[in-house]
């Protein structure tokens, strides 16, 4: 993967950038939705296997917010056809809409948009991003940047919006608020991360180069800050893939998943920030186990939406150019039952090794 490609887990590769001249050239950026994604992810994919555990179904069916099927998708008609496997859309955002009310309604733009795809026989879990500031036409909207349909028309424009564009079928809809993080992290008793080099933060926070165990707060601090580097965001983003890989090995431990106690403490902690449609409830969870069954690290295969660079709209807006082609070819493989060999085509260096 060339270095004018950003390489942050969020960001897409390019095609064909020597035709575009609209397109800005600058530095790599994090997207500040990182984690809040990430968040997502660990939620969807650990969920499928807590729940598993009895006792924990009314834990999460009673804490989260569910969203009338109705609410949560567009009309049945303007909608592709079921496929085989599992598709679900979350949702990422730091702050609920003006005035209270749950993630999802009209009000919010998504920080981060993912897909989540389970494939029929299971085994494995493909995360595909889409970045926020994709620049496509949303319907009733017109061009606007992708996470602006969140804004405009809760889950179901966002639903119509991907669906549309990549022409497979999302199956459920799930939403977290980004206020979970420092719980999380809490509930699993602590992350311990190798910091790849040693830095202090602006408030004084001293952070050793090598293995850290850091809790919820102490996270979010390393996470997030790029001040105290002087290449600034590209030390971020080698501490966000350290807390990322520290945050999976720690979920994947025995002592984590064989412990109803700390898996209960992670559903109850981590659902009462979660606004899924109504499908999305503890029996259609645990109906993703035996497909989850054996699933380890190296099996979940996250991975950008490709894009064509970055670029300005009309109005002036910085915004990323869409490879609409490259979102169709990923529906049709999810379609096909192909998204293994699609994903092994891209770029090893897109985002997805973690």
């Amino acid at each position: 993967m060339s270095n004018d490609i950003q390489d942050d887990l969020f960001d897409g590769r390019r095609r064909d950038d020597s035709d575009r001249p609209r397109r800005k050239r600058r530095g790599r950026k994090i997207l500040l939705g990182f984690l809040i994604a990430f968040l997502v992810l660990v939620v969807g994919v650990i969920a499928v296997i807590a729940l598993y555990i009895n006792g924990l179904s009314r834990s999460y069916d009673e804490n989260v917010t569910a969203v009338p099927s109705s609410e949560a998708f567009p009309e049945e008609a303007d909608r592709p056809e079921d496929s085989e496997g599992t598709t679900i859309l979350l949702l990422g955002s730091d702050k609920r809409p003006e005035g209270g009310g749950e993630l999802g309604r009209a009000g919010e733009r998504a920080d981060s948009i993912m897909m989540m795809h389970i494939p029929a026989d299971g085994g494995e879990v493909y995360v595909m991003s889409v970045m926020r500031d994709t620049w496509v036409d949303i319907p009733g909207v017109g061009e606007a940047k992708i996470n602006s349909a969140y804004q405009h028309g809760g889950m179901p424009l966002m639903v119509e919006t991907l669906e549309g564009h990549f022409g497979t079928r999302i199956d459920e809809v799930m939403a977290v608020d980004f206020e979970g993080f420092e719980g999380l992290v809490d509930a699993l008793g602590g992350v311990t991360v190798d910091v790849p080099e040693s830095f202090t933060t602006e408030n004084g926070d001293v952070y050793e180069a090598g293995p850290t165990t850091m809790d919820g707060e102490t996270a979010l601090t390393f996470v997030r800050e790029r001040h105290s580097f002087a290449d600034g965001d590209y030390t971020r983003v080698a501490n966000q893939r350290a807390f990322i890989q520290a945050l999976l090995d720690r979920f994947l431990e025995p002592e984590v998943l064989a412990n109803p106690g700390k898996i209960s403490d992670i559903v109850s902690t981590i659902s009462p920030y979660l606004t899924v449609s109504d499908g999305l409830d503890s029996g259609y969870i645990r109906g993703l186990v035996p497909k989850m069954v054996g699933v380890s690290r190296s099996d979940i295969h996250m991975f950008t939406v490709p894009t064509n660079g970055i670029g300005t709209s009309d109005d002036g807006q910085s915004v990323v150019l869409p490879d609409e082609e490259a979102m169709k070819e990923i529906g049709d493989a999810i379609d096909d039952g192909t998204l293994d060999e699609h994903y092994q085509g891209l770029s090893a260096d897109d985002g997805s090794g973690l």
